[in-house]
């Protein structure tokens, strides 16, 4: 399998993972204009689960470090499985929560407000299982991130008061960033001990996974429980009227089709990145830098989307400090590593 051990080039693929999360769902604000946000998922979850097989099958079986996809796969026990499938699970119902909430309350809500609580659990969860980096600096941007989920509530609130906008979007993702702060753990206790804790990056203990194959199992937890999940929010939607497996064949064309495909690519080879530069990083700064998503999501709601716009003077003073905050508390969890 393909390692990486150096610190700087961790931190340049979690970048790309902060690009890759905070713009996937542009691809969700396209596609629903013409079809319900539950159509779409099911494109979204092929698309994480056909890269995350490629991702194994090329750099996860390529090098002489660890164990080729296949052979780990085969020789994996079945805790491990379970860990990395359950990561995959909790994940799905945390994201079709945020997807809602996205769909509800647009992303520069969603985003700040869902992945900012994530990255605060995330951070400490993963810091408390493997202490890596300076908790200082680490838990000071943790608390700069939180100020800055405060002032995105606060900007909603605002606009919600003025255009009666429900607050059920607010609630839903606060709800998907509990359940998602906890994902990434499932997944990181799945792979061998020396991948994350940093102390043998090219052997793998016996039983447990590679970061590749840890991967493909947690996908395949993603796929399968949408069969739960989405179809529960298919005939109970949170809004509007419900739609049925027959809408997803009739109604969709190749383009929307290809669209949410493309989304859930975009994702999943930020998530694989994030993974593989755990190894080097550490979990609790490759996740926590990784979630910086929201600040990424939040430039195109705002600037793209113009979901604030006719905000009052106020409410764009609130937005300027909660990216204000976002780029203090990523650059603290950066430097936390080597201080």
């Amino acid at each position: 399998m393909t390692v990486i051990e150096s610190y700087p080039t961790a931190v340049i693929l979690t970048v790309i993972t902060m690009l890759c999360w905070g713009s996937w769902a542009n691809t969700q604000k396209l596609a629903s204009k013409e079809w319900k946000f539950q159509l779409f998922y099911w494109d979204y979850v092929i698309g994480i689960f056909v890269f995350s097989l490629i991702f194994a099958l090329t750099a996860g079986s390529m090098g002489e470090s660890g164990r080729p996809f296949l052979a780990d796969f085969s020789q994996a026990s079945s805790s491990a499985l379970g860990s990395a499938l359950i990561g995959g699970i909790v994940f799905n119902l945390a994201n079709i929560l945020l997807v809602a909430a996205i769909d509800i309350a647009g992303m520069s809500v969603a985003f700040p407000v869902g992945i900012g609580l994530a990255l605060v659990i995330g951070v400490v969860s993963n810091y408390v299982s493997t202490p890596v980096g300076n908790a200082a600096l680490l838990f000071s941007g943790v608390g700069s991130v939180a100020a800055a989920i405060i002032l995105a509530a606060l900007s909603y609130r605002i606009m919600s008061s003025e255009q009666k906008t429900t607050v059920k979007g607010i609630v839903l993702s606060i709800a998907a960033g509990i359940l998602m702060g906890f994902f990434y753990k499932f997944v990181a206790d799945s792979i061998s001990p020396g991948f994350i804790n940093s102390t043998d990056l090219h052997n793998l203990e016996a039983g447990k996974l590679s970061p590749y194959t840890a991967l493909v199992v947690f996908s395949a937890g993603v796929f399968f429980s949408s069969f739960i999940w989405n179809t529960f929010v298919m005939y109970k939607p949170f809004t509007g009227e419900k739609v049925s497996f027959g809408d997803y064949f009739k109604k969709g064309s190749i383009k929307l089709h290809a669209i949410g495909i493309a989304g859930g690519i975009v994702w999943s080879i930020g998530m694989n990145l994030n993974i593989i530069a755990s190894g080097a990083a550490g979990p609790s700064i490759s996740y926590g830098l990784g979630q910086g998503a929201t600040l990424v999501a939040a430039l195109w709601g705002v600037f793209i989307w113009k979901e604030f716009k006719g905000a009052p003077p106020k409410v764009n003073k609130f937005l300027a400090f909660m990216f204000a905050f976002y780029v203090i508390g990523l650059a603290l969890i950066i430097v936390s590593r080597n201080a």
